[in-house]
């Protein structure tokens, strides 16, 4: 394989897969009592019913898994699993967080909102730790990113998972 192949994508691929798990594992696995209880802020819900403890917990755990079985071909990916599963749930939390301040009702199309939240703070909590993909790997995450929320938005619909197809 060209080594630039490796690490403009096969890489960054392998190293991010932990957030991407962490991102999808509360649509299967969450429901149940939202993650803020219900509260509201300036009479708007804090987050919404879509963030559970139940999702936020499983994606925790199913992304820190990922890194876990990366870590037996590369041993610095079991923290840095941990790290990225913890800043893509922080993100997705941060983007409702911040849709509902804007009004926006749960469930509805924002661009950009719905799909780098998780990715940048999922990249941000594991910066310290070092590893992370080169500029040019990270640019093509958020190629990818864009791409696959699409299809796996489009997919979770079609599956009965989701509710809207974005």
């Amino acid at each position: 394989m060209q080594p630039i192949l490796y690490y403009a994508i096969l890489y960054p691929i392998i190293y991010i897969f932990p957030a991407y798990v962490a991102n999808g594992a509360p649509v299967l696995f969450g429901g149940k009592k939202p993650l803020d209880m219900g509260m509201k802020f300036k009479g708007r819900p804090i987050l919404g019913m879509h963030k559970t403890i139940r999702g936020t917990i499983a994606g925790l755990l199913s992304g820190s898994l990922v890194g876990y079985i990366e870590s037996f071909a590369l041993p610095y990916m079991l923290p840095v699993g941990i790290m990225l599963s913890a800043g893509a749930m922080f993100g997705d939390i941060f983007g409702s967080f911040l849709k509902r301040r804007m009004g926006i009702r749960e469930g509805a199309k924002t661009l950009l909102l719905d799909q780098y939240p998780f990715l940048i703070f999922a990249l941000l909590f594991a910066f310290p730790l070092g590893n992370q993909p080169a500029l040019y790997g990270i640019l093509f995450l958020f190629i990818l990113t864009g791409a696959m929320h699409a299809f796996t938005n489009y997919a979770a619909n079609r599956m009965k998972l989701k509710r809207v197809p974005w």
